[in-house]
């Protein structure tokens, strides 16, 4: 569920961080640039683990910026296919489920993913799986185990100031979610 990956960036360090040890002030930077982030095709970035190398710093002409290229791991969030997670159900629709963990709630569980002999109670808006005679209800807030089945990236590039407005009307997207199965 968690993966470590190392990165390399270009770290600014601004004058009013000199008071702090460097690397402090680097663990800091990369953390306002990555914690609670998506980064494309590596995951939920949840905050730095270590630093593997720093180089000297450069200042810039007439800013005194401290500029650094630096190598790290950071702590990820991103299930493999076929992992068992647990999580809570946060909704439920007639197309499936919703499920949240503490931190991450773009999970899905499509109609189709259920057990078989669900159904979707409409009165009290959960599914119901009927086995051997039991009627096993699957209410919000319940615990769930699921099966990580697919990923689903979307690339959320900046809108052209011009477009803003239909943009805005138009259906949000996640960077990134993930598709389960019961």
């Amino acid at each position: 569920m968690f993966i470590l990956t190392t990165i390399s960036d270009l770290v600014q360090i601004f004058p009013e961080d000199f008071q702090k040890p460097s690397a402090q002030s680097i663990e800091d930077n990369l953390n306002a640039k990555y914690a609670n982030k998506v980064v494309q095709k590596i995951g939920l970035c949840i905050c730095v683990y270590d630093i593997l190398s720093a180089s000297d710093g450069l200042i810039g002409h007439g800013t005194g910026i401290v500029n650094v290229n630096v190598e790290c791991r950071l702590i990820v969030f991103r299930p493999f296919k076929g992992e068992i997670v647990a999580g809570r159900i946060s909704s439920a629709s007639e197309d499936g489920m919703r499920i949240a963990l503490d931190f991450f709630d773009d999970i899905f569980v499509p109609s189709n993913l259920l057990f078989p002999d669900s159904t979707f109670n409409v009165q009290e808006q959960c599914w119901v799986w009927s086995n051997e005679g039991q009627e096993y209800f699957y209410d919000k807030t319940d615990w769930v185990r699921f099966r990580v089945e697919q990923e689903h990236w979307a690339d959320l590039s900046p809108v052209a100031p011009s477009l803003r407005e239909a943009a805005a009307y138009s259906e949000r997207k996640s960077p990134y979610s993930i598709t389960v199965g019961s």
